[in-house]
């Protein structure tokens, strides 16, 4: 019976169904994250919009779990799951600009790289992400963050409108205008309503150049230099974007051998607008210490999105990754950081974000990504090699996270950065606030049976009810 069922998708779709007997099985299901290892039942690899209709109405008839892979850059590792259904976009990733409207039109599985590729070609630039290799609906959907949003705010604050297959098997157009319930939902709520095919993004003038500090303080300077920069944050306009990053220097040659594994602290900064006025805005970023290193100057946008490409490579790299919203970085809390983050995996990044600019004057329930007021993001970004090290590396960034969260009154993460989410529920709700209750209602009527619960979830009641009345 399994197998006349799987015969009839597959004349259903013009892309191509794996099962784990298929050659190309084994490289298809594997995601960026090296940790996860999951083995779905079937891949249907879309070539369009009808193949993933298809696919949704075969795991909703066959009571297969969903899981949707974008540009497989979740680091929680829901884009894949054990004995059901992935949904494959990895074929769409068409981009089409519109150098009138300054939009862009794209396709589900595309990624960073491939949109800024395209929208570079006419001087623009869509806000989303600091690496290229980023899938774009998973970065989409969880709010997105940027070199770019201190100027423009979150990815989703610059999006247009979301074709939507949901869970009865319709193809939705979501905007302002259409669906309007829907859109808002699909403005930071995750993979929960339904398979994102494609995306509108407003495109801002933005390179080919632009200027960046990126400066390099020995670790024993941490506190000192995060002092200054919390004191620099008011001044700076909204066209710098920054942060920074406790690390160690790569070990690799664009780096002088000898300083190769140094902790340092790093300061960023980016600045969205013409590169003489943003050397001398960023000029005080590379003076907060003793530089070590500065590789501060112009580089292209392009160029600019890649910068962390080669220390997050996809699949032989291992990740656990957390996030919190910091009320403050006072003294107390900067000591705190600094301290746990000595013991840190040696590639490991731990970021401070200003959550600054054009991103903090959207009203929290403006978009479902909710509260804007909260200054501060501290990603605890957990990278190593070793699969012996899982367990002992998980445990010191849940440690660190836990010992962080006295300086956050909301309790709220990064969704796109939730480790695996074991927290569940009381997370989600932590992250969304008030924003919460108005998504499970959107879900009730766009997905009551959570068809799509391979994600951060917003649990529907009307679901819950149901499995009850089961029990």
């Amino acid at each position: 019976m399994i197998e006349q069922k799987i015969q009839e998708l597959k004349a259903q779709i013009r892309g191509q169904l794996l099962c784990q007997r298929d050659d190309e099985y084994d490289a298809t299901r594997r995601l960026w994250n090296g940790m996860i290892d999951k083995k779905p039942l079937l891949i249907v690899r879309c070539l369009g919009v009808a193949d993933v209709v298809a696919a949704v109405n075969f795991g909703r008839d066959n009571n297969l779990d969903i899981a949707i892979r974008g540009g497989g850059h979740n680091v929680a590792g829901n884009a894949v799951c054990e004995d059901g259904l992935m949904i494959d976009l990895s074929l769409m990733r068409g981009v089409r600009v519109d150098t009138q409207a300054q939009t862009a039109w794209v396709q589900g599985g595309a990624k960073l790289g491939d949109v800024d590729r395209e929208t570079q070609l006419h001087g623009l630039a869509a806000p989303a992400g600091v690496v290229s290799h980023t899938g774009v609906a998973g970065l989409t959907l969880g709010g997105g963050t940027g070199w770019l949003s201190g100027k423009y705010g979150l990815t989703v604050d610059n999006l247009l409108e979301v074709e939507l297959v949901t869970a009865d098997g319709r193809v939705l157009k979501a905007s302002k205008t259409q669906h309007a319930d829907l859109f808002w939902a699909l403005q930071g709520g995750g993979g929960n309503f339904g398979v994102a095919t494609g995306f509108l993004f407003q495109l801002h003038k933005v390179g080919p150049q632009i200027m960046r500090a990126a400066t390099m303080y020995p670790a024993e300077e941490a506190k000192s230099v995060i002092q200054k920069w919390r004191e620099l944050l008011p001044t700076l306009p909204d066209e710098v974007t920054t942060l920074a990053i406790l690390w160690c220097i790569p070990d690799v040659e664009d780096f002088p051998e000898a300083l190769r594994g140094q902790p340092v602290v790093v300061v960023f900064g980016v600045y969205s607008d013409e590169v003489e006025e943003g050397e001398k805005v960023l000029q005080p970023l590379r003076e907060l210490g003793t530089p070590l290193i500065d590789m501060s100057g112009v580089l292209t946008y392009t160029e600019l999105q890649q910068t962390f490409d080669p220390f997050v490579t996809m699949h032989d790299l291992l990740y656990y990754w957390k996030s919190l919203e910091l009320d403050t970085i006072d003294d107390q809390v900067i000591d705190d950081i600094v301290a746990n983050a000595g013991s840190r995996p040696p590639k490991s990044l731990i970021i401070i974000q200003a959550m600054k600019g054009a991103y903090s004057r959207v009203a929290a329930e403006a978009t479902a990504y909710g509260d804007r007021s909260i200054p501060y993001l501290l990603e605890i970004n957990a990278t190593w090699n070793d699969s012996e090290e899982n367990e002992k590396n998980i445990a010191w960034t849940r440690d660190f996270w836990g010992n962080m969260k006295i300086h956050s009154s909301t309790g709220g993460v990064y969704l796109n950065h939730p480790g695996f989410g074991e927290e569940g529920e009381d997370l989600v709700k932590a992250s969304y606030g008030n924003n919460y209750q108005r998504l499970v209602e959107i879900k009730n009527e766009y997905d009551p049976n959570n068809l799509f619960h391979m994600n951060q979830n917003v649990v529907p009641t009307i679901s819950w009810n149901i499995r009850s009345e089961l029990n």
